[in-house]
């Protein structure tokens, strides 16, 4: 008998079992990452928020740590972008993950040297115009989901989406467990991915201070604001959220600048190619002046909460779910209770029928 939970994302990336660790940024570490796929699942390191020099080292840390397929995510418009690419290429990663400003240029690289295209998308249009590009798979992230999202619920998004491409669809924004993963198969899905689930999960390098934030949160805490760095994003209301939504546009600037310029420190990037940086986001995302001008925020203030360990201060992405998880099991056991569970749940509904 066909195993329902084999699907075709398994058989495209080599995995056992279908399931995704998206990129976080501070927290989708090597040590991370290789948990999750010596688990059988997929994990994908973050390297937006990361010199581009130093990406060699995490992909080489991550082969030390598991001999399983792995992705690499990255802004394709961020300073360094070049070399990121380079040295995803040179490593043979099996996924090359994005979201923002598609390159058709890195895209033909990925392609030509056999690393599928592994996209993000929000929208039935984004995941259209991802699939001429290129993708081999397309994640699609619903209104649910943690950091940048959309307003359109996964339940409705994803089907549309299936319907609308040929190649697999993973979903995204809402799923933490084997129920989860079910429903997402029965919207047409190739399988789940999940950022939030890992967020909580013994892995990551989040500070206990901030995770005890995460795990008091109710459903109800968890909103969507425009303020951190102008585009619609989903976190943890806190204090500092709550400022920020009350804060005049004068301070709101005054907060990006400084945001810049740590940013720029962090990312040993030079005036210019920050400026050139901003400007492909801005034209690929459609960006507001203000936007871009604000773009530096997000990744500066998540920092204060997820690597000093200030959740008063700092920004808390999170999706929905944050609001019924309360746990922080490794990646293997909560992969396998994420299996065992789906498979419970089959059984159930093949007894209905």
């Amino acid at each position: 008998m066909n195993d329902p939970l084999h699907t075709p994302l398994c058989e495209i990336l080599g995995i056992r079992h279908p399931i995704i660790q998206t990129a976080m940024g501070w927290i989708a570490t090597p040590e991370m990452v290789a948990a999750c796929c010596n688990a059988g699942a997929i994990g994908f390191l973050a390297t937006a928020t990361v010199r581009a020099e130093e990406v060699d080292a995490l992909i080489s840390r991550v082969e030390e740590l598991t001999d399983r397929p792995f992705g690499v995510n990255f802004l394709m418009e961020a300073p360094g972008a070049d070399l990121i690419v380079d040295t995803i290429v040179r490593h043979r990663v099996k996924a090359a993950s994005y979201a923002r400003s598609p390159n058709p240029e890195f895209i033909k690289r990925f392609k030509d040297a056999g690393i599928l295209c592994i996209p993000t998308c929000g929208a039935v249009r984004h995941a259209q115009k991802a699939v001429q590009l290129g993708a081999d798979v397309v994640i699609v992230q619903g209104g649910e989901g943690g950091g940048h999202t959309g307003s359109v619920p996964t339940s409705i998004l994803v089907p549309q989406v299936v319907d609308a491409i040929d190649v697999p669809v993973v979903a995204a924004g809402g799923f933490h467990d084997g129920r989860g993963l079910v429903a997402a198969l029965a919207f047409g899905a190739a399988g789940i991915a999940m950022g939030t689930r890992f967020l909580l999960s013994a892995e990551s390098p989040m500070p206990a201070s901030t995770a005890e934030r995460y795990f008091a949160a109710t459903v109800n805490d968890i909103l969507v604001t425009t303020e951190v760095d102008g585009m619609p994003q989903r976190v943890v209301v806190n204090e500092l959220v709550r400022r920020l939504e009350s804060s005049n546009r004068l301070s709101l600037l005054l907060r990006a600048l400084r945001s810049a310029l740590q940013y720029r420190k962090l990312s040993d990037a030079s005036l210019v190619e920050l400026i050139r940086s901003a400007l492909a986001m801005k034209s690929g995302e459609k960006m507001t002046r203000s936007q871009m001008l604000m773009a530096a925020n997000a990744p500066i203030l998540v920092r204060k909460a997820m690597i000093e360990g200030d959740p008063v201060g700092g920004v808390l992405p999170s999706g929905t779910v944050a609001g019924v998880i309360g746990d922080r099991p490794g990646c293997a056991e909560l992969i396998e209770r994420i299996i065992s569970e789906a498979e419970r749940t089959l059984a159930t509904l093949a007894k209905r029928s």
